[in-house]
């Protein structure tokens, strides 16, 4: 359903008005209620560890991809916006960080690592991928929803907000945006769901009723990714863009599976 939702998104991207706005609420109102399937315990039995890798995966990723887009000779505005959005939540963490008169970057930003991400969300479960390694590696966090299996949805998902802890002090660090929050109000409601559901006073009958609705909050979300997706745009980045993106796409996912065996 998420996948048919994305691919319809590309499809018609090209025939609808910008939808970013919409997606960013539909996607934030899917993770808050995500967080009714997950207990406390299940968060701490993620453990120490597993946050120092996140921390690692987006320190890594997102130096790594400015030392990359260097090399290749990337505008430093792109590359900027490329390595925040490929290190921490994709669209989110680039609106994020970039400034007003980068529109076009934006929008190429935001092309490669709906592209990429979605090309991870695909190959990561073909390799078997863990929960834990999904939530580390993969760009959005509606992709995660649909690469982690149903079992570990909510365990990846976790993993993956702890990226999206980093979102204010990336911003800070690449010196774009002094209006990022500290945490991120879905975030906030995310873990507010979670202790919602550790009472254990929530019926099984709401607990079924909000799964469903969360799938198709991500599938509404995953269309609206799937529109920011233009070939024509994607065509007209670039081979340097298009190389940088598979880079910093191969590193995060590499950095993520190797901080999961040293931590």
């Amino acid at each position: 359903m998420l996948i048919c939702a994305l691919v319809l998104g590309v499809v018609l991207g090209g025939h609808l008005p910008p939808l970013a706005a919409v997606t960013r609420r539909l996607l934030r109102a899917g993770v808050v209620l995500l967080g009714l399937q997950l207990s406390l315990p299940q968060l701490v039995d993620l453990g120490p560890g597993v946050l120092l890798a996140a921390v690692l995966t987006v320190a890594v990723t997102f130096t790594g991809t400015l030392w990359l887009g260097k090399r290749l000779r990337v505008p430093k505005e792109l590359t900027v916006l490329m390595a925040s959005g490929f290190s921490i939540c994709g669209a989110s963490a680039i609106a994020a960080v970039a400034a007003e008169e980068d529109e076009d970057h934006v929008a190429t930003s935001v092309a490669l690592v709906t592209l990429f991400g979605t090309l991870t969300m695909i190959a990561l479960p073909l390799l078997g991928a863990s929960p834990e390694w999904i939530g580390l590696s993969v760009h959005e966090v509606a992709q995660v929803a649909v690469a982690a299996p149903a079992a570990g949805a909510a365990t990846a998902m976790a993993v993956k907000l702890s990226r999206v802890a980093l979102l204010a002090p990336v911003a800070a660090l690449a010196g774009r945006r002094r209006d990022t929050p500290l945490l991120p109000l879905f975030l906030v409601g995310f873990l507010a769901m979670v202790v919602v559901r550790s009472t254990g006073f929530v019926p099984e009958d709401v607990l079924s009723v909000t799964k469903t609705t969360t799938t198709v909050l991500f599938a509404a979300a995953m269309f609206g990714l799937g529109t920011a997706v233009r070939p024509r745009r994607l065509l007209a980045t670039g081979p340097r863009a298009m190389l940088l993106g598979l880079l910093a796409t191969l590193l995060v996912c590499s950095v993520g599976y190797l901080s999961l065996l040293v931590v």
